[in-house]
């Protein structure tokens, strides 16, 4: 049953999807779908502070309040840390909302919404990934499990919200406007006329058993290039780095940048030909920012937590499966006509 909105026409929303990269861009298609349903919500959103800028670019959402679990974790012997959490607890308390939706389905994202004045509503204990986190919340809705994760986060929402999902998912976003960076600028690679492409191959995740070999990126470096088109490898940690500049140092004309906000990233994504990525999170920045990507899965089943939603992508390997260069090649040729 749906929630009885102080107004109906103006229904306060809160939206509690906190990390990682992955899974806010998982949630963000939630937004679109009530924007559509209540065209007058006023939605916020919580989220860690490293990964706020992406529910910053959605139009639906009015308010992103940032919280720091990932660095307060690491310093609760400090003074300034306790400020900042009482300074997160005012802020959430002085809104009220008719209803606060938990995506996240953890202990730590039921308890952080807790501080939240509105109706708590989350998944059932047979559905959320932490059953100890349903006994916090005050309605509790069962969705199947084995579905993607857009799904999943989709049907909690319209279920707390009363509403039928006519339509498939749209991530909503746009990429935001930048000057494009004096290292990609068209005059140094001999392309002024504005014609000048390139594809971005995100090499980097979070486990090395993610990670698709440096033969393979080279190959298919070398394969973009006899195309025209320049590579683009960006990077967010020291090891991340040295992997770039050893692919840019095989694969012509390639580049790897200065380290990049996530802003940026987003920039540079939207602005690609195409994106290939292996199961890391920008990868799913690209796919809702409707750029052709090609996801490489050695490790991981993309079935559950893959790209999903776009008619330009494909997901290619599984676990202890890797894809061989011709394969991402053939993907490529399919959705982005390379």
């Amino acid at each position: 049953m749906a929630p009885l909105f102080a107004d109906p026409r103006t229904p306060r929303i809160l939206l509690v999807k906190t990390s990682s990269l992955g899974d806010v861009l998982h949630n963000l298609p939630v937004a679109g779908d009530i924007a559509r349903h209540y065209p007058g919500a006023q939605i916020d959103w919580m989220v860690e502070e490293g990964f706020a800028a992406l529910p910053k670019l959605h139009p639906a959402v009015r308010n992103v309040i940032p919280v720091a679990m990932r660095r307060w974790r690491g310093r609760l012997l400090s003074a300034a840390t306790w400020r900042e959490i009482a300074a997160f607890r005012r802020t959430l308390a002085a809104q009220h909302y008719d209803i606060a939706i938990d995506t996240q389905g953890l202990f730590k994202s039921a308890m952080l919404m807790r501080g939240a004045r509105g109706l708590r509503c989350g998944f059932d204990r047979h559905s959320a990934r932490e059953p100890l986190a349903a006994s916090l919340y005050q309605q509790n809705f069962a969705v199947a499990t084995g579905q993607h994760a857009v799904e999943r986060n989709r049907q909690l929402a319209a279920q707390a919200l009363g509403y039928a999902l006519d339509c498939r998912a749209d991530y909503g976003i746009r990429p935001p406007v930048i000057d494009r960076p004096a290292w990609l600028a068209e005059e140094l690679y001999g392309c002024p006329d504005k014609s000048f492409s390139y594809m971005v191959l995100l090499h980097g995740t979070s486990r090395s058993s993610k990670l698709w070999d440096e033969a393979s990126w080279i190959e298919l470096g070398r394969f973009l290039h006899e195309k025209n088109i320049r590579c683009v490898l960006p990077w967010g940690s020291v090891a991340e780095q040295a992997r770039s500049m050893r692919l840019a140092e095989a694969i012509p004309g390639a580049v790897a940048p200065p380290r990049l906000n996530l802003n940026e990233v987003a920039s540079l994504l939207g602005g690609a030909q195409a994106v290939v990525g292996v199961d890391t999170g920008l990868a799913h920045l690209a796919v809702a920012l409707n750029v052709p990507t090609i996801g490489i899965y050695t490790a991981t089943d993309p079935a559950l937590t893959g790209l999903y939603a776009g008619a330009n992508i494909a997901n290619l390997g599984c676990i202890n499966h890797a894809p061989d260069v011709a394969a991402v090649i053939g993907a490529l040729q399919r959705v982005a006509a390379c």
